[in-house]
């Protein structure tokens, strides 16, 4: 092969794929239209909504500064200083109420009750402050509490600093 046939060989072969490489990169379908979008009824509404809000915005700017008023609202008037005072009586101090008495939990577990010949004899079964006590009327609860009296199913106690009666019934 001599040199004219090698450098038109190497021409023709490039130039085709040249076309082959120029025919990949453009495109043969027909270019249609980018398509319009219409506006939808909200979204005219809303730019509707929107000037009109752009409009009120303006409406409620001042036009002019307002005057400076003659006085400060926020600025009190200083008062003339009072005479002096008469002298007042030393104020009472009330000592405070004794605190209310902490009482302990107790709790009437169960009642029983023996026939004798000096007629019904009832015991009480009270919980009080871990311990388990079987008490009859007379008898004395933590040594704070007397059994005045012993029902069916309530107990009476009295305390014995102050007299004030508690009453546990059966639950």
């Amino acid at each position: 092969m001599n040199l004219k046939q090698t450098t038109a060989t190497i021409l023709t072969t490039g130039g085709a794929l040249a076309a082959w490489l120029a025919g990949g990169v453009t495109t043969t379908h027909p270019v249609t239209p980018a398509p319009v979008i219409q506006q939808s009824p909200v979204d005219m509404k809303s730019a509707e909504l929107a000037t009109e809000l752009g409009r009120l915005h303006e409406r409620l700017r001042p036009t002019a500064a307002p005057r400076q008023p003659g006085r400060n609202l926020f600025r009190f008037h200083a008062r003339p200083a009072p005479a002096a005072p008469a002298p007042l009586a030393p104020p009472v101090v009330e000592a405070p109420p004794p605190p209310a008495p902490v009482l302990t939990p107790m709790r009437l577990v169960g009642m029983a009750e023996d026939s004798g010949p000096d007629g019904p004899m009832r015991v009480a079964f009270i919980s009080a402050d871990g311990q388990l006590f079987n008490v009859k009327e007379g008898e004395t609860v933590l040594d704070h509490y007397r059994v005045t009296k012993i029902t069916a199913d309530v107990v009476e106690l009295a305390d014995v600093n102050d007299g004030t009666i508690r009453r546990l019934a059966l639950r």
